[in-house]
């Protein structure tokens, strides 16, 4: 069983204005295949036309497309027991 791994590089709050892209980062220990799952408030994410979820080795990326004020709000990524949240 693979060791659990942690987020090493937490999320940073992003400000943007109507109409950009918000970029969100986190890096863990390790690449996993364990389920990490980005979170807008309560709200699990999915890659679609809105939102790409990108994962480059251990780098998770979150973009908001052309972001609207209906975006504001809390960004969460979970891996396993770790949350980071901006």
């Amino acid at each position: 069983k693979e060791p659990a791994a942690a987020i090493v590089e937490t999320l940073k709050d992003v400000t943007s204005h109507e109409g950009e892209d918000a970029v969100f980062e986190c890096r863990l220990s390790q690449e996993t295949t364990q389920d990490a799952q980005w979170f807008l408030g309560d709200v699990p994410l999915q890659s679609n036309e809105m939102n790409e979820i990108r994962v480059q080795g251990t780098r998770h990326t979150l973009i908001l497309r052309k972001v609207t004020l209906e975006d504001c709000g809390p960004i969460s990524f979970k891996v396993g027991q770790h949350t980071s949240a901006a």
